[in-house]
């Protein structure tokens, strides 16, 4: 009897086991191509046939988070008290993406620098220098940020500040060169092959733009051919895609987090002001963080971080990146501490004119700048206009609401405005 209740377990395990190997899709994927082509029949990887490499799927870059696309509703949800209604809501959908978990901080970009003092010109290095004297101030004592918060190791985690949009945006590009160098040193074998890996010398800042935008298109809007070092080929599957920065739908959407309010069947439970749930700026959670500032920001005029031995947020400017709580996504600081640049142009309209997937705001499309008369002083926006939010140690809270919207000339630079880079998520939803 016993020995017939084994062999009728055993049969069932059987079946199972049968039943979900007939499940399993036999499809060809991208991961898994198969052995030869679906279209032709022809094998993959025979002597001056078609190679298809190995490839394990997309893994983010160093300190990139995974961020799963959806549908939210963008826009400004906090009470619009200066007026602009440039931000007001609509439904749109962002793919998935990643994006660091942190801003750039001081150690990230000295590494940067000291990369292109070795290999690039000097046009290039004085190019990339962030500008230090934005700390200064005749009326405030701030010589020792000056001279000392960039370089000196206890500001190492500090955000960078005094970096304009185009030095963000060519710092992504170096990042991008270095990154896909290390992994083709360390790991691929055509990069071995080469020598280890793919150049990152520029001799001169023609070599490559500092505009994303210049390295696809010309002024006229014409592709161009890329001015990019040479890397291992894309199909070899041993380069990332390009870092770069995020645009303004995608900056926003990671800052909202709304994942961390979701249940059953796409419902939510609640929006969000802040990166955060609530109305509050403060911990609401019971225990010995409660009442604790969730942010690094200016609480009112003169008043930076409270009174010593009780400072309401712990920074008088800035602080370390890994400071505050993250959000429901992993990402730091998606609300005060540095303001950040995302890649869009401003406009007062794009809510209304960007479509309603990916949506981004380029220079000069639909909206073109001559329609505000800068140049009769009837206006201040141009194609050099950058959006940057987040809010900042400087800022009073009303700025930390990601749907709140600022504008910066490209070349401008301040010491409230840092910045944090994303990468594209290729095949996968989570």
């Amino acid at each position: 009897m016993i020995k017939k209740n084994h062999l009728q377990r055993a049969a069932y395990v059987l079946l199972a086991v049968a039943a979900l190997a007939s499940c399993k899709s036999k499809h060809p994927t991208s991961v898994k191509p198969g052995k030869k082509s679906t279209a032709t029949g022809i094998a993959y990887n025979q002597k001056d046939g078609y190679q298809v490499k190995k490839f394990a799927g997309q893994n983010g870059g160093p300190n990139l988070v995974f961020i799963e696309g959806g549908r939210f509703t963008m826009g400004a949800l906090e009470e619009d008290v200066m007026n602009t209604r440039d931000n007001r809501e609509r439904t749109v959908s962002i793919q998935s993406f990643y994006m660091d978990e942190t801003e750039i901080a001081n150690i990230h970009y000295l590494e940067y620098l000291n990369a292109i003092q070795r290999d690039s010109s000097e046009e290039v290095v004085r190019a990339a220098l962030p500008d230090t004297t934005v700390w200064a101030n005749p009326l405030s004592f701030n010589d020792s940020y000056v001279t000392q918060y960039l370089r000196y190791p206890a500001f190492r985690y500090y955000p960078v500040v005094g970096v304009s949009w185009v030095q963000a945006n060519d710092y992504a590009i170096w990042r991008t060169n270095a990154v896909n160098n290390e992994l083709a040193r360390k790991g691929g074998s055509e990069g071995k092959k080469k020598g280890g890996g793919f150049s990152l010398k520029r001799k001169s800042k023609q070599e490559e733009p500092a505009l994303a935008e210049a390295a696809a298109t010309d002024s006229a809007g014409n592709p161009v051919a890329s001015a990019a070092p040479p890397r291992p080929s894309l199909e070899s599957g041993l380069v990332l895609p390009d870092y770069r920065l995020p645009t303004e739908a995608e900056w926003e959407y990671a800052a909202k987090a709304l994942i961390g309010t979701q249940y059953m069947d796409e419902n939510q439970i609640n929006q969000r002001i802040y990166p955060w749930d609530g109305s509050s700026v403060r911990n609401p959670r019971k225990g010995r963080k409660q009442g604790q500032m969730l942010a690094n920001f200016k609480r009112g005029r003169g008043d930076y971080a409270g009174i010593a031995g009780r400072s309401n947020d712990g920074a008088i400017i800035t602080t370390e990146i890994y400071k505050y709580p993250a959000n429901d996504f992993g990402l730091y600081n998606m609300a005060g501490n540095v303001n950040e640049w995302v890649y869009d142009v401003y406009r007062p309209l794009s809510y209304q004119d960007v479509n309603d997937l990916n949506p981004i705001r380029r220079n000069g499309y639909l909206d073109d700048a001559k329609n505000y008369d800068k140049k009769s002083n009837q206006s201040l926006i141009d194609d050099r206009l950058r959006v940057y939010k987040g809010g900042s140690w400087n800022d009073v809270s009303y700025w930390l609401a990601p749907g709140t919207r600022r504008f910066l000339d490209q070349d401008s630079a301040t010491a409230m405005i840092g910045f944090r880079c994303a990468m594209i998520g290729v095949g996968r939803n989570r």
